[in-house]
């Protein structure tokens, strides 16, 4: 049997570290090695032990979480996860955590009715199962610079909704690194790229935050999704932190819709949800992606989508974060090829310009 994770909590908020340890405290496979009211005291204790994982608030005193975490990963890597509160103002300070090397971002527990303290005691545990899987390798990842084109500065070029059935659609399904890695795929891609439609499992607010970002680093236009929103060329749209989104078609229009419901795969958003629909109203004319991420959403969606004559591609395990999602699609049997991820949005393109046919003649 698997020690525990050893788990350090840091957050400046006495009432935050105790009912987080609580929360940890119900999941068997999970210890809480200590607690610390701010970094300095953090690196005591890491000093005395290391932690498998640290849960790291951003606003501290004495120093922000941003600051210590780049001091981390700069000396010793540890999977960090960033633990905030809903308050849209932070939202962009808490995402360029993803940047400097952070895994996964939870909202902070509140007290709420005994099915939401359920939940979240399911998501957030997971998480910290995800994070412990990470290798600290995977942490350095040094950003390159794209190279960029005339398209930065010159404004978006408007797209036409679609009028043809043909037209492809793109599925994207993303975990544990799938912040860094959707950047890394939505900036290769060009401003008349087939339509994107993603779930990245994130907490409620932050998505839209995260569209935003990407949409300023894109020659794509990024936006969280919005019920009713048409699938456009040049557009990718990302599913709202605890919303489930669905691909749907009215005649030649492909449109999205956002529901809530319960959790599927343990996730919400969910990729199966997302994968399944595009199954179901638009078979053969999608190309579908499965990113890094933990456990084994999407890959069930991912078959269907294969069966439905879709043309399916998996991150390789050398460039995920953590290969959970990508491995148990590829073990169903759901996938075409295995890609690193610089070389995804190629060939995705590749195949959404081929003209019809049934993928499944490709495989790996």
């Amino acid at each position: 049997m698997k020690p525990p994770i050893k788990v350090l909590i840091v957050d400046d908020s006495a009432v935050v570290r105790q009912a987080m340890s609580d929360l940890l405290a119900s999941d068997p496979a999970i210890s809480v090695m200590g607690v610390a009211p701010d970094p300095f005291i953090a690196v005591q204790k890491i000093a005395e032990e290391v932690p498998d994982v640290i849960i790291l608030d951003i606003e501290m005193p004495r120093m922000d979480g941003l600051t210590f975490l780049q001091k981390l990963m700069s000396q010793h890597p540890i999977p960090v996860v960033i633990c905030s509160s809903l308050v849209e103002g932070r939202c962009e300070t808490t995402l360029r955590a993803f940047e400097y090397g952070a895994v996964e971002i939870i909202t902070k527990p509140r007290l709420g009715t005994r099915a939401f303290l359920e939940e979240a005691k399911v998501q957030i545990c997971d998480i910290i199962k995800a994070a412990a899987a990470v290798r600290p390798a995977k942490l350095l990842r040094p950003r390159v610079e794209p190279k960029r084109t005339a398209d930065v500065i010159l404004p978006k070029a408007t797209s036409q909704a679609m009028v043809r059935t043909t037209e492809k659609v793109v599925v994207v399904g993303a975990s544990t690194g799938g912040t860094e890695a959707l950047r890394v795929f939505l900036e290769d891609l060009p401003l008349d790229s087939p339509a994107v439609v993603i779930v990245q499992h994130m907490p409620e607010k932050f998505t839209a935050s995260f569209a935003a970002r990407l949409d300023g680093l894109c020659r794509v236009t990024v936006k969280e999704a919005a019920d009713g929103d048409t699938l456009m060329r040049g557009h990718a749209l990302i599913a709202p932190g605890n919303r489930h989104l669905l691909v749907k078609r009215s005649g030649a229009r492909y449109y999205v819709e956002v529901k809530d419901g319960p959790l599927v795969s343990r996730h919400r958003p969910s990729v199966d949800v997302l994968f399944r629909s595009a199954a179901r109203y638009a078979g053969r004319n999608v190309v579908g992606v499965i990113m890094t991420g933990m456990g084994d959403d999407g890959a069930r969606g991912m078959r269907e989508m294969k069966e439905a004559g879709a043309f399916t591609i998996a991150q390789d395990e050398a460039s995920s974060v953590v290969f959970g999602m990508p491995k148990e699609a590829i073990g169903l049997g759901g996938v075409d090829l295995v890609l690193p991820l610089e070389r995804i949005a190629g060939e995705v393109l590749r195949r959404c310009a081929e003209d019809g046919g049934s993928s499944n003649a490709h495989h790996r």
